[in-house]
Order: C-alpha cells, then structure tokens, then sequence
C-alpha cells in the first residue's frame, strides 16, 4: 500500500470510531484509535476474506478478543465492503443494530464470534486454529489443500490477564497451533489507569514460556508491523503472538496513553482537537474517503480469487477423491448427520449401568457415523468415558486424531470448543465433572448466546459420587446449568435415556446442550422403552395413568425412586403418573396440548424428584404439590449411606408425596377463601 493510503485507511477507522461512541454517547474509542494502524496492515496485506461472501469456507478467521473495541472491527468491515452500510455505524449501540456494544456472531456479516467477556476469543481463536488443523489432517491430499487458511487475532491486555487466556495459550503452544497469530494490544492502560498498578508480568516471555513465537514491534510502525507479521505467518511450527507498543486514543491531544480514552466518549471538543492533528476536516462525522475504501482492494481482489480457485479445486478434488469430498461437504453444509443416525446407536444390554458409562458406549457408537464428532475430557476422560476406541489422540504430530486432551483447564476448554463450532466442520464434546461447571459458565453462557451445537459432557451430576464429598457433589450445578438461556440440559435417567440424549444433542442444531450423567449405576426403566422419540420433547410418561391423584416428575437417577414410590402409592389405592423429565427446557418449548397431555392441568398434586436444589421447580410442582432435593451441601460417604441420609430413597420419597396427598385439601381450601376474598 502506498503511504498516504495506509494513513487515511488508518485514520478512516480513528474517526469513525471517534464519531461512533461519540453518537451513542457509549463505548471505547481508545482501542480502535491505538490499533488502527496494526489492523489497516494485517488486513490490506495479509488476512483473506471475501466481503462479497462472508461465509466462504476456506476463508481466514479474524478474531477481535477485545470486543470493547467492536467499532475497530465494524470500521473494517464497513469499508472492506460487507454488507454493513455506513448508517449502520452510524447507529452504534441502539436498539435493533447491526452495531451491537461488543461484536456478536450471527448479527453483523464478518464477524466470526461474539467477544467482550475478556480472553474468551483468543481462547475461541484457539479452537478455530484446531479445527482448521485436524479438518487439514483428515480431508487434504496431496495436490489438494481444500482446508488451508489462517486464524487472526487482535488481543488487548485484558485478555492476557484474564485466567482463561492463559489455559487456552498453553494448550495452544503445546499443540504447535502454527497458522494461529494474535497481535498484542500493548498500550499500558485499562479502565482504572496504567497496568502496572496490578500488572508487571513479561507477557511476551510467558508466551514464550507456553511455546510460542514471539515478537515485539512499535504497533505504530506499519512496516516494522507488516515485517513482523510475515515472519509469523512463515513460522508454521508455533503460533505467533507479536506485542504492539501502542498509545491508546491515538492522536488525542489531551487524551492519549491515558484511561480517559478507554471507555468513554473523547467528547466534541476534543474529537475536534483530533481530527485536526490527524489532518482531517474537523467538521466532518463518518466521512468515508474512496482512496480508504481503495486502501482495501487487495484484501477484496485476494479474498474473490482464493474463493474461486477454491471452487475449481473442490471439483478436482471431487473427481480424484470422491467420497472424502462427499463427506467434506455434508459436515460443511446444514446439519451435517446422517439421516438414518440411529442406527450407529449400539444395543445396551438391559441391566444396571451408570448413565456416563452407558453414554461412552453411545459415544462410541454414534462416531462411528459422525465423523465430525470429535473431542475429549478436561483431565478427566476415564471418568467421563469420553474416549473414542481405536482413535489416536489429536496432537502435534497428529492432527488427524480424535481424542483431545484439554489438560486441566475447564474454562479454557468449553471456549476453545466454542471456537471449534464456530468454525464449522466438527462437532465438538468436551467432559468434566458437572461441579466443575463452575470454571465453564462464561463460555458454557456464550455458546448458548451464540447458539453453537456443542456438547458438554458432565459426570459425577450429584451427591452420589460419593466419598469425595461436597466439594465434588453437585447441589445448585443442574439448577444453574438450566438458568442459562438456550442452554439444553438432558439429566436422562437410564442407559435408554441417555441414547436418546445424544442423539438429540446432536440433531440440535441452533445451541449447546449439556449431559448431566452418574457414577452410579442405574436400574433400567421399563416404560423409558420408547425414549428416543420421547427425551427429545424433553417430558413423557413412564406409567401412565387416566385420571392421577398424583404426578411424579423426575429427572436423572431419581426416576428409579418415583417408579418404586409409585408402586407403593397404587398398591394403597391411589392413581399415580410417573413422569420422565430429562430435559425440562425442550418440554417447556412444547405445545401448550404436548404439555398437558403430559402433566394434566387437573392433576393439582405433583411430586418433583431430583438430587439437587429445589428452587426452580416450583413452576412444575405447582402451589399443591411438593419438590423431594437437597438444599444443603452434601457429606463424604458412600452413596447409599447418603441416600438414606438426606432421604433419596423409594421409602421418603412415597412419605413427601403421602404429605403433599394430606396437604392437598387444606391448599385448596385456603386457595378458594383467597379468590373468594379477592373477588
């Protein structure tokens, strides 16, 4: 690019952004005015897209990790030509936008995953490299490279604080992620004043530490930039992260290298004061000059050559390598499955058997079909069952491979497996145990947000995981696991269940779903015989009943209990349901007639079952009826010592439905006196 080009490229994205906040009278100008110049470069030279077909599969992935900095990206976006008009950016922040405050994926064309929780997208970054590298593995053949692009990064110090950028880094460099490059923001500042009131870390020596290769340029040297970022480009062997010496607000007299340019407005005067040291009219708002929009024509003419050959090569490949571009093409394209998935589900044999042991077989079984299935374990893949038999696991020296080992690092993992979905072509899973689900939230909150198919894998779901006590058992984890919106959570209660679970995990296409599966093995349930139809509408009946007293609705390992309390019920005389609910979210998006067919709204007394907090199943039990949990943390011991303890047995669980039976006319008497009164 030529010089006065690269500078008004440059500057263009400055004042938008400055124009930008300064309308919505909200956000971050700072950011976007201190990276202009190392975007305008990683962008014009290098990063291959094609605006006029954002969805172009063999195209580079741009991360923007510092989501705060969102008018950066939607400065790039806009004159780069996607489809995002200049009154778009001109409406920043409001209401119904395709600006939103921090960039998300599925609302603005060209933005590849939604970023603003600090360190989730270089940690997504992270996942995009992995599936770009295993997908190379296993679909490339010589003289056919149909899977080769770059993931790009631009990262602030924020996210290189926050823990989750640390796991996601070291696995990063252990697997020797080469086509991964992530320019370092490193301007010294965040929002309460200079780093080093909290930060005095080497960032550049950490990294070098994880593996990776390191640079350190004047982010304001476009040259010095364009150097460095060729270098890492042509490292291939470690992933790259180049330190940019930057002043954040750029060009702002008075606020440059200073926290008043981070989160707020510069306000009018000062956007005046800037522009004029910028050399721009400093009368104009959102001017666009067509000598930066020119700025960007490599990037256009790079991006629509590299889709066409992309194009000419897949027919080739097409010809030469049938059935492996066959395959390519259906994981690229709709929901990827084969239409008869079922029967890649193995036959499990009808006796006890704990649901994560019964979901590694499934697992098993089903890969065999899916070959874009693909994941691992946080540390823990002998306890999660999550190996895949007969697979190698994915590494350095094999990409190819279909067991991931994350290591310890739960967060890191549910965001790389974010990036990994986002990136299209695998299915990601990923295992711990359901407590630790804890470490996950924030991504676990994103991929629902985003509405990514992901898989999360969640053993040991309750007390009875036994001996190694509260700090292991989880009490509120299901309960906060469903607060989540979009978020399916299966707790299936026998092997049959938890087939049908996976299976409807994996035909759901448009969010996450976690498997809440036991230790503990659990007896198989005789009316769970159709459940593959029946979990995926989240609620059926187990036992029916015409005209019930009563209605059972459990969830997990406590079926087995409302099955046995059942029978104890009828043989007293009383009309009993017992309903499965594995997944409370897919039976509340039923229709209203699926529902009460199901749990009869003349049905007043119903007895809810699960080994977790009862807080929010109320709405299910209704004002009759009665809700048998725990709402305290669990005690070290055997399971069957605890269930006797904290009353999860057949025996309690017949005694609070007998009560809630008792209680019915007293409730109903005072709910008739209260209408009554009120009207």
């Amino acid at each position: 690019m030529q010089t006065h080009a690269t500078d008004l490229l440059a500057n263009t994205i400055r004042t938008l952004a400055m124009d930008a906040v300064q309308k919505a009278n909200s956000g971050h100008p700072g950011m976007p005015m201190g990276m202009a110049d190392v975007a305008s470069v990683m962008w014009a030279d290098f990063l291959t897209v094609d605006p006029s077909e954002p969805g172009f599969v063999d195209r580079d992935r741009f991360v923007l990790s510092c989501g705060h900095g969102s008018m950066l990206l939607y400065s790039l976006l806009h004159l780069a030509g996607f489809p995002l008009p200049l009154d778009e950016l001109k409406r920043f922040r409001q209401l119904g936008s395709m600006t939103p405050g921090h960039p998300e994926v599925g609302v603005t064309p060209g933005v590849e995953t939604t970023t603003g929780p600090l360190g989730q997208g270089i940690a997504n970054a992270v996942g995009f490299a992995m599936a770009e590298a295993h997908l190379a593995a296993r679909y490339n053949k010589p003289g056919f490279p149909v899977v080769d692009h770059m993931t790009w990064v631009i990262c602030s110090d924020g996210d290189l604080e926050e823990g989750i950028s640390h796991e996601a880094a070291s696995l990063a460099g252990h697997l020797g992620l080469g086509k991964l490059i992530a320019c370092y923001d490193d301007n010294g500042i965040s929002i309460d004043g200079e780093t080093h009131l909290s930060f005095s870390e080497d960032v550049p020596a950490r990294f070098a530490a994880y593996g990776w290769h390191v640079q350190r340029v004047d982010g304001h040297d476009r040259a010095a930039v364009a150097k460095a970022l060729a270098a890492a480009r042509d490292e291939g062997a470690r992933p790259s992260l180049i330190a940019c010496r930057t002043h954040i607000g750029f060009g702002s007299p008075n606020k440059q290298d200073k926290e008043a340019a981070h989160g707020s407005p510069l306000g009018d005067k000062e956007i005046e004061l800037t522009k004029e040291k910028l050399g721009w009219p400093k009368d104009a708002h959102f001017l666009v000059p067509d000598e930066a929009v020119a700025a960007l024509d490599a990037l256009r003419v790079r991006g629509s050559m590299k889709r066409t050959r992309h194009g000419e090569l897949m027919q080739r490949y097409a010809q030469q390598h049938p059935e492996l571009a066959a395959e390519l093409r259906q994981i690229l394209t709709g929901d990827g499955l084969p239409g008869d998935l079922e029967r890649f589900v193995p036959t499990l044999e009808d006796k006890p058997i704990a649901t994560r042991n019964a979901s590694g077989k499934v697992l098993n079984g089903l890969a065999k079909g899916v070959p874009q299935l693909w994941g691992g374990s946080a540390d823990l893949a002998p306890s999660n069952k999550t190996l895949l038999s007969g697979e190698t696991a994915f590494s350095r020296e094999d990409r190819a491979g279909r067991n991931l080992h994350f290591g310890i690092r739960e967060h890191g993992m549910a965001a790389i497996m974010n990036g990994m979905a986002l990136h299209g072509g695998v299915i990601p899973y990923g295992g711990t145990f359901l407590t630790f689900t804890d470490y996950m939230r924030g991504a676990m909150r994103l991929s629902a947000l985003m509405a990514q198919r992901v898989v999360y894998v969640l053993t040991h779901d309750s007390i009875f995981l036994g001996e190694d006590g509260p700090t292991h058992q989880s009490i509120e984890h299901a309960m906060a696991c469903r607060l989540i919106p979009n978020l399916d959570v299966m707790r299936p209660g026998d092997a049959r269940e938890t087939a049908a679970a996976w299976v409807a995990a994996l035909r759901r296409t448009d969010g996450p779903t976690a498997l809440l599966l036991t230790r503990q093995d659990l007896p198989p349930i005789a009316g769970t015989k159709g459940a593959m139809e029946d979990v995926a509408r989240g609620a059926y009946v187990v036992e029916p009943c015409d005209d019930p007293d009563l209605v059972f609705v459990a969830t997990g390992s406590e079926l087995h209990l409302a099955t046995g309390a059942a029978a104890e019920l009828r043989a007293e005389g009383r009309a009993v349901r017992v309903v499965s609910m594995p997944c409370r979210e897919r039976f509340l998006r039923q229709p209203e007639t699926y529902r009460d067919a199901v749990l009869p709204p003349s049905a007043l007394v119903r007895v809810t079952v699960e080994a977790g907090r009862t807080a929010g199943w109320e709405g299910i039990a209704g004002p009759f009826g009665a809700s048998v949990g725990i709402d305290r943390f669990g005690e070290s011991a055997p399971a069957e010592d605890l269930a006797e303890h904290f009353g999860f047995t057949v025996r309690a669980v017949a005694d609070a439905a007998r009560a809630a039976l008792a209680a019915y006319p007293d409730k109903a008497k005072a709910y008739r006196e209260w209408l009554a009164r009120g009207a």
